[in-house]
């Protein structure tokens, strides 16, 4: 048990953190959930995570970095809850691959540290290659494919016609399918 120095020590630097990092990983959440109350929701998420992990005995050593990859892998298990069907990673591994679901792409989250470790990285990929693609292109993939909107909602709030919004996923695809091909391979042979 730690005493109430130690105690008081550790809730002052948890304390600094949510000061020092509140407002960038709000930004950061906000740029990637619509919903306000689910930004909150989420902020909060990451923070308990952060209270939780300070009690634990091995310290966290780059709590910013930490608290931004604990926030990245929130989102996509909130995304993940909310239309497990219809959350794709296509592949172009053979003829037969009409597309992975995510879900049965990642280890499961409750595998085991191997497979904890294994399902972070995936997300870490994913979320960098969704973070590298055009704006354009990720904000139509990311609406379509993971909040589950339909072409003709987006259409009338973009005001881009259907074509345009279609042609703007398949490009987003087409380049999610490069940049993700050598780790869906390097996951499936191993």
């Amino acid at each position: 048990m730690l005493s109430a120095e130690a105690m008081t020590d550790r809730d002052r630097r948890i304390s600094d953190t949510v000061r020092r990092e509140s407002n960038r990983l709000r930004n950061f959440i906000r740029t990637r959930v619509p919903n306000e109350d689910d930004v909150e929701d989420l902020l909060q998420d990451v923070f308990s995570a952060l209270v939780e992990a300070q009690s634990q005995l091995e310290p966290i050593r780059e709590v910013g970095a930490w608290l931004f990859r604990v926030a990245r892998n929130r989102i996509i298990d909130r995304f993940r809850k909310q239309r497990p069907q219809t959350v794709r990673i296509e592949t172009d591994v053979d003829e037969q691959a009409q597309g992975v679901f995510l879900e049965e792409w990642l280890p499961s989250a409750r595998g085991g540290p191997e497979a904890a470790y294994a399902r972070g990285i995936l997300l870490d990929e994913l979320v960098a290659a969704l973070e590298d693609l055009p704006h354009e292109l990720s904000e139509i993939f990311v609406a379509h494919e993971l909040e589950g909107r339909s072409f003709k909602e987006l259409a009338d709030e973009t005001g881009l016609s259907v074509n345009t919004l279609l042609s703007r996923k398949r490009y987003a695809v087409l380049q999610l399918r490069e940049r993700l091909r050598d780790i869906y391979l390097e996951y499936v042979t191993t």
